[in-house]
């Protein structure tokens, strides 16, 4: 598999930037699938954006590699990654921002498609190709006819409102400065996403993240794990976790804006916590959704609780 770069030396502080309130993805009809990098083919994470977009079935799916440092050498793995696994429907174009004609024909080839597929290396990249052309437009208006967008690594990144990246100590000992800009905006609910998650300890990075951001609702994907995200309530699939992390009104005292100084974080009244596989999260609360229900009544809740159930056990 092709190495996913999540960081970038890219110099930008967080707490500038504010996300929008209301939800993209509330009212969509399609489903988004984030995956945490490391996705093993015969894997339920993976699975789960294949049933979606219907591509055991034949549906054809796009995958696009522009977040890659080699996107021929990620579209090779990709294709054999998704033929050996049943999905023979698979266009891999190569993006171009500059050729217009080329956009074009993406944008019509994702028309056409049950499902978009986003693969990884640096999210930075990746949003910065895709924003403002015909492609993305396509990927918004197939997620609203219905369709599934799955990212993994970068790509999952990248499909939230606000995308992040630095906030890790590299190789040196020294403290990349944190960047957090503009996302493929997909999914709302002020959420941010980090992956590889349990296996790059990036626990830390998180809590930095919201730290300088107590509005942000933080999302941490495990390797090998999807949360399939419909109508505001994501699901965990797969081998690992989702952790949340939750600042805001909660936070009582941080130091972020020290950090630069050489000091450690210090923080109080963080709400973190973890969803388990088959577990559901509902995004506009920040909550599990067995205890939204139970602390809310919410018949409505209540009735998409049991029929995303039926849907898993189907």
């Amino acid at each position: 598999m092709p190495n996913d770069r999540d960081d970038v030396p890219h110099v930008a502080r967080g707490n500038q930037t504010r996300p929008r309130e209301r939800a993209d993805s509330t009212g969509a009809e399609g489903a988004l699938v984030l995956l945490g990098g490391a996705c093993t083919p015969r894997g339920h994470a993976l699975r789960s954006f294949l049933e979606l977009s219907g591509a055991l079935a034949g549906a054809p799916i796009v995958v696009l590699t522009a977040a890659s440092a080699d996107p021929e050498e990620s579209a090779w793995y990709w294709a054999g990654a998704f033929k050996s696994i049943g999905a023979g429907n698979v266009t891999i174009p190569m993006f171009d921002r500059a050729d217009e004609m080329r956009d074009r024909v993406i944008a019509h080839t994702i028309d056409q498609a049950g499902g978009v597929f986003l693969g990884g290396g640096d999210q930075v990249r990746l949003v910065g190709a895709l924003s403002g052309t015909r492609t993305a437009s396509a990927i918004v208006s197939l997620f609203r006819r219905g369709g599934t967008v799955c990212g993994t690594s970068a790509g999952a990144a990248a499909l939230t409102e606000l995308t992040m990246s630095g906030g890790e100590v590299d190789e040196e000992g020294s403290l990349v400065e944190q960047y957090i800009g503009p996302g493929l905006g997909l999914l709302g609910f002020g959420a941010i996403v980090d992956t590889h998650f349990s296996e790059r300890r990036r626990l830390q990075r998180l809590f930095l993240v919201i730290a300088s951001n107590p509005g942000l609702f933080g999302l941490g994907i495990d390797e090998d794990t999807a949360l399939v995200v419909r109508g505001g309530i994501g699901e965990v699939r797969g081998a690992g976790a989702v952790t949340f992390v939750d600042g805001r009104d909660t936070v009582r005292f941080d130091n972020a804006a020290e950090l630069e100084k050489g000091r450690q974080l210090t923080l109080s009244h963080l709400r973190v916590g973890i969803v388990g596989t088959h577990y559901r999260l509902h995004l506009g609360a920040r909550e599990l959704l067995d205890l939204v229900v139970l602390s809310r009544g919410d018949q409505g809740v209540r009735s998409q609780s049991i029929a995303t159930s039926r849907d898993a056990n189907s």
